[in-house]
């Protein structure tokens, strides 16, 4: 899959991770994935800041300052980019519009919109517009994926309703649908059967067990990481610290990548 564009490898099957600022999208690539994405929630962490499952739902990262480190993970990562673009930072469609006018701006080749405001999903049929929209300033290679938050609320929306949005997302022009929140795999083959168009889903949230493995062979395009990988690094954070304050030891220093291994790689990649 070496030297495929974004759009070609989404005819068939890939793993994309997510990274969260230069560094982890150079580790990520150097790895041999063929394409990485960024993470709202892991941006948003490694700011000290919360992502957009707050009390009054608004994204506590700007557009600019998630932007800022968007244009430093492509810059570094060699790979294509797919970028978490929240909700697309406003309700109009054309405030969707422009955040993927700098989406392309920013070298991403392509992104995420969801229907979801941090509060609630947005009518269908404005969901549709800002689709629309989205797709007109997009472009042709730009590879859009709409996202459907339905199954994350607090009462998960029906299964067929998330099938019902990401279908008319489809024919709005989106390339790519993807339905978080979906972890079980009858439940995932069902989605690939009756969505038409390549599927994202999403391994790491909550108490999921479901592999790579068992995704591919349901049929599913695209495999995304989100926020788990910047979860699993903060929670190294937290038990070096643990470790340091309870038994003084630092048996956590054992994982780390050599320091000269580390320059060696980001000194290529610069």
């Amino acid at each position: 899959m070496t030297g495929m564009t974004f759009r070609e490898l989404h005819t068939g099957f890939f793993v994309m991770p997510n990274a969260w600022d230069a560094g982890s999208a150079v580790v990520l690539a150097d790895a041999g994935f063929p394409a990485i994405a960024t993470t709202s929630a892991g941006i948003a962490f490694s700011l000290g800041k919360g992502d957009h499952t707050l009390p009054d739902g608004a994204p506590s990262v700007s557009r600019d300052d998630m932007f800022a480190r968007v244009q430093e993970i492509t810059a570094a990562s060699g790979v294509p980019v797919n970028g978490d673009l929240e909700d697309g930072y406003g309700a109009e469609p054309s405030a969707v519009a422009e955040t993927i006018a700098l989406a392309r701006e920013a070298g991403l080749a392509g992104g995420n919109v969801e229907d979801y405001d941090g509060r609630e999903l947005y009518d269908v049929e404005l969901a549709v517009e800002r689709i629309v929209a989205a797709r007109e300033a997009a472009g042709p290679d730009f590879v859009l994926t709409a996202r459907t938050d339905g199954r994350l609320l607090r009462t998960p929306a029906p299964l067929a309703d998330s099938i019902d949005r990401a279908n008319r997302f489809r024919e709005a022009g989106a390339d790519c649908l993807y339905v978080p929140g979906v972890d079980d795999v009858d439940a995932i083959r069902l989605l690939v059967r009756e969505i038409s168009g390549p599927l994202n889903v999403v391994l790491g949230l909550g108490t999921s067990t479901l592999t790579v493995g068992d995704l591919r062979s349901a049929g599913v395009t695209r495999v995304s990481l989100g926020g788990s990988i910047a979860r699993a690094a903060l929670g190294l954070v937290r038990r070096a610290a643990q470790e340091l304050l309870t038994t003084g030891t630092i048996d956590f220093a054992a994982g780390q990548i050599p320091q000269a291994e580390l320059n060696r790689l980001f000194a290529r990649r610069a």
